[in-house]
């Protein structure tokens, strides 16, 4: 096939690296046809042979952030005498790295994923998010880095979720007409942030969340109504978060055409400016600094 092409992500640690870069690099290429070949957790050198036999089998460029000297020049050398090409990724950001600090990188595999405090840090954050989760636990809210607010599926949870993983609190708040306003949030030490979504693209979401579970449990009298998935209510409900945003002067995120990722970054945007504006009124509490986001 034109434009197809294997292409080979070898890791000795879990790989993600690699993937986001591909992620990124391929979505420049309509038109391309990628196989991946994924090869992760590689430390000795039988799991590199298996590699290199998987490589032989089906050719194509190879990605690789090995950091063991021995194994980057075996897979260097395979690669070189089966005319393929091969680039490890880290090599720019480690040789500048070295050139800074005036010292060798340890070259030592899986460092990134050591028990260390940002791992422990992670898992923190997302024992939090388990339970503050759609308004759950609401006496806990004091304890957040950042609380999302939105009607039912405007992507709240796995946004929050998404910020654990960069070891963010963050709490989430549904917002529903003719519930009386989320409670803890009149002069809150941390942002509250606005999700929403374009009507449509909600109600579609929504009928596939209806497809999944059925009209049973909490909430199923409003969705057997109908009002969950139509239109002229939905809009009304949308318009009614909006309006209560604007009235507390929370920020809103549209949702409609964003990533995940994208929210995040963006809530991480909004959270820095809030921390900003606290600072140079000078009522920023020492006990709520603005919490640095893990790479």
């Amino acid at each position: 096939m034109p434009n197809r092409m294997n292409l080979h992500l070898v890791s000795d640690a879990t790989g993600e690296t690699l993937n986001s870069i591909a992620r990124a690099t391929v979505s420049q290429f309509e038109h391309a046809s990628i196989v991946y070949h994924r090869w992760s957790l590689v430390r000795t050198r039988f799991q590199l042979h298996r590699v290199l036999e998987g490589i032989e089998a089906e050719p194509g460029p190879v990605l690789s952030t090995l950091v063991e000297k021995g194994m980057r020049a075996e897979l260097e050398a395979f690669c070189l005498r089966v005319g393929l090409p091969v680039l490890n990724v880290l090599d720019p950001v480690m040789t500048m790295f070295q050139e800074q600090f005036g010292q060798k990188a340890a070259a030592r595999p899986g460092r990134q994923y050591v028990l260390d405090a940002d791992y422990f840090r992670r898992i923190d954050a997302m024992h939090y998010v388990l339970a503050h989760d759609d308004g759950q636990a609401q006496a806990g809210i004091a304890e957040a880095d950042v609380v999302l607010v939105g009607v039912s599926r405007s992507s709240k949870t796995p946004t929050s979720f998404y910020l654990a993983n960069r070891g963010i609190k963050a709490a989430n708040i549904p917002l529903v007409p003719g519930l009386a306003d989320p409670p803890g949030l009149d002069d809150p030490l941390c942002p509250t942030i606005g999700l929403t979504i374009d009507a449509e693209s909600l109600i579609e979401i929504r009928r596939h969340r209806l497809n999944m579970i059925g009209t049973g449990g909490a909430g199923a009298s409003r969705k057997d109504s109908g009002e969950y998935i139509d239109l002229e209510s939905v809009k009304a409900e949308l318009l009614w978060a909006r309006r209560m945003c604007a009235k507390r002067s929370w920020p809103v995120i549209d949702v409609t055409r964003r990533s995940i990722e994208e929210t995040a970054a963006t809530v991480l945007q909004l959270m820095e400016a809030w921390h900003e504006r606290r600072r140079k009124a000078g009522a920023a509490s020492p006990e709520a600094p603005l919490p640095t986001p893990l790479p």
